[in-house]
């Protein structure tokens, strides 16, 4: 873990309640996908933790949907400077992956899937990426995982665009021999009950100190509890135990 500060490049929306930030720094410490970085903004006391887009050349991507009154201050963010955590979270391990690798991303689950995809491809890797949405309004980020080389597929509950369902209406017919997902729990139980080989699974959780101090962001697996921010976001299928 890294305490930075960053520089704010610009900070776009990408529909009504979701937002890109471009920033510049350190980002040395971000050594895999799936991890995330802990924002401090003026006027509150905890920090954000935000799922890493991309981190290349000294430029770091977020993605975040404004939910509170916190992400909502950020998404006013125009210029200056950010106080930022990074190299939070264990990301995902992709030494495990086939050939065939399958992401499953719903909603603000889809960032953190981009630099993943981008990675896997660079290993040679193909890639099918199902992106999750409500309706047509919501979709982002469908043509910049086609640009770099990944098969996507978009599903809206609605039916407004893509495939009518939920990303597991999608991923039945598509041949994997791995898979990697992020998005809200309800979705990773439908995708744990559906998928037909080993995968991991990276859990959004509300965090306090964001590294593993405080305890207040743990679950049980099945070799005991782990914290989510410290050692998660990303488990694997195996070691999961869902809370009824």
């Amino acid at each position: 873990m890294k305490q930075s500060f960053f520089d704010i490049i610009d900070n776009i929306p990408l529909t009504d309640n979701v937002y890109k930030m471009t920033l510049k720094g350190d980002i040395s410490d971000i050594t895999c996908p799936g991890q995330f970085v802990n924002i401090k903004l003026d006027g509150f006391f905890l920090r954000r933790p935000i799922s890493v887009n991309d981190a290349e050349d000294g430029v770091l991507t977020i993605i975040y949907k404004v939910v509170g009154s916190g992400t909502e201050a950020m998404s006013k963010l125009k210029d200056g400077q950010l106080d930022i955590l990074t190299g939070l979270g264990n990301g995902y391990d992709t030494s495990k992956s086939g050939d065939k690798v399958l992401l499953l991303g719903g909603g603000v689950g889809v960032p953190p899937l981009y630099m993943l995809a981008k990675k896997l491809i660079s290993q040679g890797k193909s890639v099918s990426v199902v992106l999750g949405f409500n309706t047509k309004d919501e979709i982002f980020y469908e043509q910049e995982f086609k640009d770099i080389g990944a098969d996507v597929y978009v599903t809206t509950v609605d039916g407004s665009y893509g495939i009518k369902g939920f990303v597991t209406d999608a991923m039945k017919d598509i041949e994997y021999t791995y898979f990697y997902t992020c998005g809200p729990e309800p979705m990773l139980k439908a995708i744990y009950k559906a998928s037909a080989t080993s995968g991991q699974f990276s859990f959004e959780e509300r965090m306090g100190c964001g590294f593993g101090a405080c305890m207040g962001c743990s679950c049980k697996t099945v070799t005991g509890y782990k914290r989510i921010c410290k050692d998660g976001p990303v488990l694997e299928k195996e070691e999961i135990l869902w809370e009824n």
